[in-house]
């Protein structure tokens, strides 16, 4: 079979299994996945639980628009755009901390104390909130927490909130288009089998049989 008849037998089985499963479900399920705003993309993988979870958590907002730009700010320190990709909110860093303290709400209370902390404390040092500070003013501060082994016991809580921010950050921009284009992941690729090396059979006194090189699939270098 070649690749083209291959796609299409593999189409084929995927709008059958669609057809399928979607017999299958009951008219409650059939119901939560037309009213979720993700039926469309995820009716396949998505139990209707999950559809109605994601719903819940879109649905609000829990960031204010201050401590959006804040975190905005520090995801562009952390990781900003340089010449292989581009920034941390170019990647929609963000809107993903946004989702997951949403999704995990465990997270809301050390995020929400966090930006309380280095707005208090930028305010201390310059006057002003931390996003309103000038560049080398923002970066001392992160200095300050960044480094966990080196920081004052001073600033314990703004090295811990930068850990978890930094964390959602590396999170949020590796698992992002941008983020996966940066370490260069292509995903699973096709390649080609040719049997063990003879360099390496000759190395361990072994070699293929008459019978398994018949049966080995060769390929052209072409």
């Amino acid at each position: 079979m070649d690749r083209r008849k291959s796609l299409k037998a593999i189409a084929i089985g995927t709008f059958g299994t669609a057809a399928l499963l979607d017999a299958c479900k009951s008219e409650a399920d059939k119901k939560v996945a037309a009213n979720s705003s993700l039926a469309a993309g995820f009716t396949l993988d998505r139990q209707p639980e999950e559809l109605a979870q994601y719903d819940k958590v879109i649905s609000t907002t829990f960031f204010t628009p201050q401590e959006l730009a804040t975190i905005t700010v520090l995801g562009d320190i952390i990781i900003p755009k340089d010449d292989v990709s581009g920034s941390a909110s170019e990647a929609k860093v963000p809107a993903f901390i946004e989702f997951i303290v949403k999704d995990m709400p465990e997270h809301q209370t050390p995020m929400r104390g966090g930006l309380m902390w280095i707005d208090r404390h930028a305010f201390k040092k310059n006057g002003k909130n931390f996003k309103d500070c000038s560049k080398e003013q923002q970066i001392a501060i992160v200095d300050e927490i960044a480094y966990p082994n080196k920081a004052a016991k001073e600033v314990a809580q703004g090295v811990a909130f930068f850990s978890l921010m930094r964390n959602l950050t590396a999170t949020g921009f590796y698992t992002s288009q941008i983020g996966v284009a940066d370490v260069g992941y292509k995903g699973n690729q096709p390649n080609q089998w040719n049997g063990v090396p003879d360099e390496v059979m000759k190395q361990y006194g072994v070699a293929y049989t008459e019978k398994e090189n018949k049966e080995c699939v060769k390929y052209s270098e072409e």
